[in-house]
């Protein structure tokens, strides 16, 4: 009985073929190994870093080290003291420095009985009085308020005017009091 062979079996025979040629023919070579040469043993080696590729270069300045005294400013002119030296003057007393507060105020430069009273405000809480000075300059006036040169203090406002008390000292050093009113205009 004949079998036909299939064409996968006839590759199969041929690669088994080749191989064992393959391996005939390298097991038959002519060299024969050599017998193996005494190495004499070498010193063990330094075992060396590798050298770098490129050289490291540092972008800091070296700089001189600084003096040791670098911090003196003794010969120098110090930036926080002002040019020009304010003299400071002597304190006056609380009494000095309330007349020339006072005399700062327009109110305070003329004399009471150059105000004209021209209008008043009673009956409410507080009663108010408007008066102008000889400029015309108008000024809202309450009880106990000061006005004129010799401070004048306002005692009562009422709807007949105002009535201010003077205090102030004569030639002869003795204190005087006088009162003033300032009534409103009559209409003509």
């Amino acid at each position: 009985m004949i079998k036909k062979l299939s064409l996968k079996n006839n590759y199969y025979y041929i690669i088994c073929a080749v191989f064992v040629c393959a391996l005939f023919i390298s097991s038959c070579s002519k060299k024969q190994p050599q017998a193996p040469v005494a190495v004499p043993p070498q010193p063990p080696k330094e075992i060396v870093p590798p050298k770098p590729i490129q050289k490291q270069v540092s972008t800091a300045l070296r700089l001189p080290p600084p003096p040791t005294n670098q911090f003196d400013f003794s010969n120098k002119k110090d930036p926080f003291k002002p040019f020009v030296a304010v003299k400071m003057e002597p304190k006056n007393s609380p009494d000095k420095i309330k007349i020339t507060l006072r005399n700062a105020l327009p109110i305070h430069s003329f004399d009471v009985s150059q105000f004209k009273l021209i209008g008043l405000i009673t009956g409410g809480r507080e009663s108010q009085a408007m008066v102008t000075d000889p400029s015309g300059k108008g000024y809202v006036l309450k009880v106990g308020m000061l006005i004129g040169k010799n401070d004048g203090k306002i005692v009562s406002i009422n709807s007949s005017g105002v009535d201010i008390l003077e205090q102030f000292r004569d030639d002869n050093g003795r204190v005087r009091k006088e009162n003033i009113k300032l009534s409103l205009p009559r209409k003509q």
